[in-house]
């Protein structure tokens, strides 16, 4: 009987060459194909100028801070004036010690979700405090403000339902509100008369001509859930939030703010632009961050009525299926309002700093939106080439020693190009004469003013 072993191997062997090198070749080929599509895609991000190069900095977080930029380049010491570091917390000593603390108690990580094994008491901890500092019944903590935005619209409302979002809402909102079901409607940027508009199309039901056909009959939403950022990023004014509530209670809607750029540091006491407006209280859910104003690390929250909180614990994808937040952060965001309630001189530096800059600002010509925010956009709308200005104004500032970032069209209007100073309680007063005075010299050099 002949020997097949050998003729075996080498079938194989043939079979098997064959078969992994069809195979690398073909996901060669198709990878080639989409490393084309996406070498053309990041080509027309640089042609419109709005790649975002990364800065490296070597120091810690602080007013002063020593950055590497463009890449290779000579590590070089700036004066930074785009960070949210509102307070000075980011290498806050009290809060360092804290962390030490909590990090040398309870570990680095949980290595779990809450619901299973990742809930320590220090949690639950910062959660009373957060619900007792914006005087909600209750709140749930996330790992970024990201995160909470992303998981309350799913959890909490249907197709039967209705969202009234703001045109300039935040992209985490954006993206939150994708999620549900719900019916959405969008109000023109803090405009009372669209908001209304818009209530009123939820509560009577849509009008027939948005439907396919005349025989559909209006279908007015169970329950409405207006959503405003307290405070908007990009422009930095203020929410009309004592109107949106006068609303609300109109037409038995409810109320979220996202209060990131508000939380520790805005109103009288430090409690956002809900504190700010006069509706302490009033708000049916806050969500917001302490990766700004709050020692600037991560963690996210959402404040307010217990049972939307419970709701959130059960159903917020999110929360279920991400890791506990890091016991090292919590410790630090614990002391963070241990600070706030001790001490209200970081937050008067800081709207002493703001105030100067921009009368400052606004005194040698510069167009800037009227507010009391630490957010300045300085505006270059009046220029044709408002994004090419904004450009070469950061990057004429960075030379003197100024760090900024300009911002143009999609991540603003067009037409609204901008570079967003944002002040810091970290900053001393020559800093922000310094700040002022390398604008004035790039203005004046690129004829802005």
């Amino acid at each position: 009987m002949p020997d097949y072993t050998a003729y075996c191997k080498e079938y194989i062997t043939n079979f098997c060459y064959f078969y992994i090198n069809n195979y690398f070749e073909r996901n060669f080929i198709m990878y080639q194909r989409t490393k084309y599509d996406m070498r053309q895609e990041l080509n027309l991000i640089r042609e419109s100028g709005l790649f975002k190069d990364e800065r490296v900095i070597l120091s810690d977080q602080k007013a002063n801070i020593n950055v590497i930029y463009p890449d290779g380049s000579t590590p070089r010491e700036v004066l930074n004036f785009c960070s949210n570091n509102y307070l000075g917390l980011a290498n806050n000593s009290e809060m360092i010690k804290a962390a030490h603390e909590t990090l040398d108690k309870y570990g680095f990580g949980l290595a779990s979700v809450r619901f299973i094994c990742g809930t320590q008491d220090i949690h639950k901890k910062l959660e009373d405090r957060i619900a007792n500092f914006y005087e909600t019944d209750d709140a749930i903590l996330y790992s970024s403000c990201y995160d909470a935005n992303g998981g309350v619209f799913e959890a909490i409302t249907h197709q039967d339902d209705a969202i009234i979002t703001d045109k300039l809402n935040h992209a985490s909102i954006i993206d939150g509100i994708r999620l549900s079901k719900a019916k959405r409607f969008i109000y023109e940027h803090n405009n009372m008369q669209s908001l209304e508009q818009k209530l009123i199309l939820a509560r009577e039901g849509e009008d027939i001509w948005e439907h396919t056909g005349l025989a559909a009959e209006p279908h007015p939403a169970r329950n409405i859930l207006i959503v405003t950022d307290g405070v908007f990023s990009m422009d930095g004014d203020i929410a009309n939030l004592k109107e949106i509530v006068r609303l609300a209670n109109k037409y038995d809607a409810m109320v979220l703010v996202d209060d990131s750029h508000a939380t520790g540091f805005f109103g009288k006491t430090g409690r956002g632009a809900i504190e700010y407006c006069g509706v302490l209280g009033e708000i049916d859910i806050i969500t917001s961050t302490l990766g700004k104003a709050m020692g600037g690390a991560s963690g996210g929250f959402t404040a307010g009525k217990r049972e939307i909180i419970q709701l959130l614990r059960q159903r917020s994808r999110p929360y279920l299926f991400s890791n506990s937040l890091a016991p090292v952060i919590v410790g630090a965001s614990v002391a963070a309002f241990d600070l706030l309630e001790k001490s209200n001189d970081l937050r008067e530096k800081l709207m002493e700093n703001t105030r100067h800059f921009r009368n400052s600002m606004t005194k040698i010509g510069f167009d800037i939106i009227e507010s009391v925010h630490p957010i300045v956009p300085i505006l270059f709308r009046k220029f044709e080439h408002d994004a090419h200005l904004a450009a070469s104004t950061a990057k004429d500032l960075y030379e003197e020693g100024i760090y900024v970032v300009g911002f143009s069209y999609p991540v603003v209007p067009k037409g609204q190009a901008r570079i967003r100073v944002q002040i810091s309680a970290a900053h001393s007063k020559e800093d922000i004469e310094k700040c002022v005075s390398a604008f004035e010299k790039v203005g004046k050099k690129l004829n802005v003013i």
